[in-house]
């Protein structure tokens, strides 16, 4: 799987399928496979691509800090090497914030936007949280910290599935690229210092904004926020899903995700 060299580092993408490019990006402590639920339901429309951010996965992870608007010049430089002029774009989490800032940036290059248990800015609460991980990170080992930021992730119905998180945990532990501890941290002060409250009214494509009802990290307050202030956008909340519903709730996820995107004017351009 390839790799190309922008802005200092290494970055790590993932292209699947073929149709209009749809890009996926992935939130802090995930990378390209956290989507991976979503994949077999996407591809069959639309050309995928995933990359690592910088600091986590198979891209490179400097120890110097990060910033949100920097992740998105990662992003669109992967743009420009793979020669996409038109994308859709879709975030969750961390990943909302970066395809914020790629759209800010890059009108002409984003066509629409999925927002998915995102937010424009962090209150207190939030903060708070995302600081802690951070520091987190360089104390606890990877099992305990999984631990720590599981909770806040997913809903107490999947919690009750019997051996669901004693899998998730499992998974993380085998997974075979270790974050840093320096890499998870500069991704969470990149996330405290992302900020577009004042800019939404300049994000002029159709945005779409999901979220979980039983959301505790971003709730559903933080998508409302964006709804109300990106001016061509929908606003979906989901009964029962939580911050993890790309893993919680997959069909329901691609399937809104999939409605939205079919109502919309074909101008992507594919590779193939």
């Amino acid at each position: 799987m390839p790799k190309i060299h922008v802005n200092g580092i290494d970055l790590f993408y993932d292209i699947k399928g073929t149709g209009e490019p749809l890009l996926l990006i992935s939130g802090f402590f995930s990378d390209h496979t956290y989507w991976s639920l979503q994949m077999p339901s996407l591809v069959k429309q639309y050309q995928v691509i995933r990359l690592d951010n910088r600091g986590f996965g198979r891209s490179s992870a400097p120890d110097s800090p990060y910033t949100i608007q920097q992740m998105a010049t990662d992003t669109a430089a992967l743009l420009e090497h793979i020669g996409i002029r038109k994308v859709h774009v879709a975030g969750h989490s961390m990943g909302g914030l970066i395809a914020q800032e790629l759209a800010l940036a890059h009108p002409q290059k984003v066509q629409n936007l999925i927002l998915l248990s995102s937010l424009a800015k962090g209150d207190t609460l939030f903060n708070s949280i995302i600081s802690t991980w951070g520091e987190l990170a360089h104390t606890l080992d990877r099992k305990l910290y999984q631990q720590v930021i599981l909770p806040w992730i997913f809903t107490d119905a999947f919690y009750s599935i019997p051996g669901m998180i004693d899998m998730i945990l499992d998974i993380g532990l085998h997974y075979p690229f270790s974050p840093s501890p320096h890499g998870l941290y500069h991704q969470s002060r990149a996330i405290l210092g992302g900020d577009t409250t004042q800019r939404l009214k300049d994000i002029q494509c159709p945005t779409l904004i999901l979220v979980g009802k039983q959301d505790i990290l971003t709730p559903v307050k933080f998508s409302e926020q964006l709804a109300q202030g990106i001016p061509k956008s929908e606003l979906i909340v989901f009964e029962d899903g939580g911050h993890g519903f790309l893993i919680e709730s997959p069909e329901t996820v691609a399937a809104a995700m999939l409605k939205f995107l079919s109502h919309l004017p074909k101008n992507g351009k594919s590779l193939m």
